[in-house]
């Protein structure tokens, strides 16, 4: 009788690790299709972002006569398109005004929403709540809407036709507050007391102790500051008339009726206002990465 109980439960013991074998390798198939149909999304979506740019580069590496053949073979290919766009027009004045205007628009959105989100963090007032729901709403506010008021204000300023005008209606920035709120409340108060006790006054902690420990977030706050001023067109292309002061948007927008039918040249000057910021990408990638992942983004 014992031997065959042994016998029963030694069965159920197999039957038991061939269950669970078939679920694991049944879990294990349903992962691998998970993986290869990601795979399969994220190559499609990088041939949609590849497909034009490796035309638009082909493209610019052809005579202008051959640009209305559609093959992606070149039988002569040229980089006179690329010199006549650094020749014949201002592209390198409007890379300098680009470079001069998102830094300072970065560099002062980092600088503004910070301190607005520190305060909004560790400062306990009335309404702070109301405040901070309050400041949110811009996020539902298109910046076209504000076209009008700014340009009425610059003007009455007196500050039109220059890089103030361009670079200081894009500051304040709404998602920005957010990113170092979230980040900010995720750093233990114990730090804010500890440098208390060392004799720290409330800025001395926001500069010398949370902002070192919020790299992350300053990180993504002036990456995505940086390209969204780089490539604004609307307010630029309002606020500057000057040539000289033109942005890389503005200016080729400016240029296309210029070129016509020249696509090849059309092409290349798309390209070139485009590197700079390929160049970003590809050296502060990683930088990219953590800083969405670390910006405290999780609800």
């Amino acid at each position: 009788m014992a031997l065959l109980e042994s016998t029963r439960d030694t069965d159920r013991d197999r039957r038991a690790e061939a269950g669970a074998s078939a679920l694991a390798n049944s879990v294990d198939r349903r992962l691998r299709l998970f993986n290869r149909c990601c795979i399969a999304v994220l190559v499609a979506f990088a041939l949609l972002w590849l497909v034009p740019l490796a035309w638009a580069l082909d493209t610019s590496l052809k005579p202008n006569g051959e640009t209305t053949d559609p093959t992606w073979l070149i039988e002569n290919p040229t980089l006179l398109s690329y010199r006549t766009v650094l020749t014949e027009s201002d592209i390198l004045n409007w890379y300098l005004s680009s470079f001069v205007t998102s830094t300072l628009c970065a560099a002062c959105t980092v600088l503004t929403a910070s301190m607005a989100a520190y305060a909004l963090s560790r400062l306990r007032f009335r309404y702070r709540r109301l405040a901070y729901w309050f400041l949110l709403c811009g996020l539902l506010i298109p910046s076209q809407v504000l076209v009008v008021p700014q340009f009425r204000e610059l003007g009455n300023v007196h500050l039109l036709n220059t890089w103030w005008a361009v670079f200081l209606p894009q500051v304040p920035t709404a998602i920005a507050v957010f990113i170092f709120k979230q980040f900010f409340d995720g750093i233990p108060r114990d730090l804010d007391e500890a440098a208390r006790m060392d004799g720290a006054g409330f800025f001395r902690t926001y500069r010398r102790v949370v902002m070192p420990l919020s790299r992350p977030a300053v990180s993504a706050v002036t990456i995505f500051t940086f390209v969204w001023s780089w490539n604004n067109l609307l307010w630029p292309l309002l606020a500057v008339t000057d040539p000289e002061l033109m942005t890389i948007p503005v200016g080729l927008a400016a240029i296309q009726g210029t070129y016509g039918i020249r696509y090849a040249d059309t092409m290349a000057s798309g390209i070139l206002g485009a590197l700079p910021l390929v160049l970003v990408f590809l050296l502060f990638q990683r930088r990219i990465v953590e800083g969405i992942a670390g910006t405290g983004l999780k609800g």
